[in-house]
């Protein structure tokens, strides 16, 4: 099992991030075997994947959590917001950033390429700060259920220990 590592991150009044649950980092957690990150993700339930990058601007989806898993290259991440951290990226690691995490993309290899997927094939909403999201989103990111399964380990791991109510 790849060490996890967990990030809190407050509202900044930009950006909601959750005010409950941390983001889940697994480095190295499909080292060698990146292209097997969509697979393992649609096996535990996390679907309505896709293939891509990271936009460039922070936003956040309000009625979701998503896991991101580093399929080839790298990059570095700012998560939380403005005031957030940043964190670098390379093939096999995962982010799980809960309902309301806001995040973006500093830099990239041009070969940066993820895996995006959400608990139960939740279709997510896209959000930016903007004034007028505030206080529909709080009340969305309170009211998203926490996952079944680990992206990651499925029944077991960390996330589920770190996330439980």
């Amino acid at each position: 099992m790849a060490d996890a590592q967990f990030f809190h991150f407050k509202d900044d009044g930009t950006i909601p991030n959750n005010p409950e649950l941390p983001v889940v980092f697994y480095p190295a957690a499909f080292r060698g075997k990146a292209e097997r990150i969509q697979l393992v993700f649609e096996q535990h339930g996390w679907g309505n994947t896709w293939q891509g990058g990271v936009f460039d601007y922070h936003h956040y989806h309000s009625n979701t959590h998503e896991a991101l898993g580093v399929v080839s290259g790298s990059a570095r991440l700012k998560l939380g917001g403005e005031t957030g951290k940043e964190v670098d990226v390379k093939a096999g690691d995962v982010c799980v950033l809960p309902a309301g995490t806001g995040h973006k993309r500093l830099l990239a290899s041009d070969d940066f390429r993820i895996v995006g997927a959400y608990p139960g094939g939740v279709e997510y909403n896209l959000k930016t700060g903007e004034p007028g999201e505030r206080p529909y989103v709080l009340e969305d990111i309170r009211n998203t259920p926490r996952p079944e399964s680990d992206p990651v380990y499925g029944e077991t791991g960390p996330l589920l220990s770190e996330w439980k109510a």
